[in-house]
């Protein structure tokens, strides 16, 4: 079985949310287009595919893969305002249900969640749980305010009691100004700022407050993995940045999930010696990329067929209750 455990959609009903949005980010209308846009820093225009499911379902059939977790791609919600975070991740919840509900067999859901207001974040989690979505989505910041601040405590504590794994995900930077020639937000930005979310995470005693708290990092992990042996001096010989924390960073990292989205069949190979075929899950970042290209790297990795299997699926299945 293979599970693609990062693959968008972008609903319709959302697009008509950003387009409210009185700031960037925001959605303009160009023609029958609709563009996505933060400002100057970042812009970019909304495929098709994007929010076909059909669409979707044929490059899946292709390519051999038989579930995908659907999330929405940037923004998320938690980057609008307070009323419009609210509705704008109920419409997001609200069409990955309906499509889970139509091809029950294909598609299950990542919820979205109004991480600025934590009271109704919790209250959405309660909902999207009774509809049987398999996590949560989290993003790189939240409004600009870190991940780690305090006023989302209750919800990484609320997603720990319900057992609702977070999958994370890089959103423009806040410092995205100063990055964006070249290309640089998505050739490097965006998992730079999502690794440091995950520090954030680590250093800030999340993971060490809630053990039990599933995490899967995407992108391999972003540049965390390579740099752990950086990490572990500053903590362990430095004694920087130990206040929150009882064992090294690389510790922590090698409790969460990595994804496998990554073109490099060497950054995969170096994924699968730091994690171990227990904690790497499938994932293409499908509508952004080619699909059978990374169902394709996989099944080059100098690995055994047991841990393939693992890697395609089984890992998913069993984190995201797919069996």
């Amino acid at each position: 079985m293979r599970i693609d455990c990062q693959s968008h959609i972008f609903p319709k009903a959302y697009i008509e949310i950003l387009a409210q949005n009185p700031h960037p980010p925001q959605v303009i209308r160009s023609g029958s287009e609709a563009i996505v846009t933060y400002g100057d820093v970042q812009t970019f225009r909304l495929q098709d595919e994007a929010y076909d499911p059909k669409r979707k379902l044929k490059h899946m059939d292709a390519a051999g893969v038989d579930i995908a977790l659907l999330s929405t791609n940037i923004p998320p919600p938690c980057m609008l305002s307070h009323e419009l975070g609210n509705t704008g991740a109920q419409a997001i919840n609200n069409a990955i249900a309906e499509l889970v509900d139509t091809y029950p067999h294909r598609f299950a859901g990542l919820a979205c969640l109004p991480w600025q207001n934590p009271d109704e974040a919790i209250m959405e989690m309660d909902r999207v749980k009774k509809l049987r979505f398999r996590g949560i989505m989290l993003y790189s910041h939240i409004g600009g305010k870190p991940v780690d601040a305090p006023q989302f405590e209750p919800v990484y504590a609320h997603a720990e009691t319900l057992q609702m794994p977070i999958v994370m995900h890089p959103t423009v930077p806040t410092w995205g100004d100063a990055i964006k020639d070249y290309w640089m937000i998505g050739m490097m930005g965006l998992q730079v700022d999502n690794s440091f979310a995950l520090l954030r995470l680590i250093l800030g005693g999340i993971l060490e407050r809630y053990p039990n708290l599933q995490l899967v990092m995407p992108h391999v992990g972003g540049i965390l993995p390579y740099m752990s042996g950086r990490l572990d001096h500053q903590t362990e010989v430095l004694g920087r940045a130990r206040e929150n924390i009882t064992q090294p960073p690389s510790a922590y990292l090698r409790h969460i999930f990595l994804d496998t989205v990554s073109p490099s069949l060497l950054t995969l190979h170096y994924a699968y010696q730091f994690a171990g075929e227990h904690r790497l899950l499938f994932g293409t970042d499908h509508p952004w990329v080619d699909m059978p290209r990374f169902v394709g790297l996989i099944e080059e990795m100098d690995i055994s067929d047991t841990a393939r299997a693992r890697i395609f699926g089984e890992n998913a299945a069993k984190l995201f209750d797919l069996i």
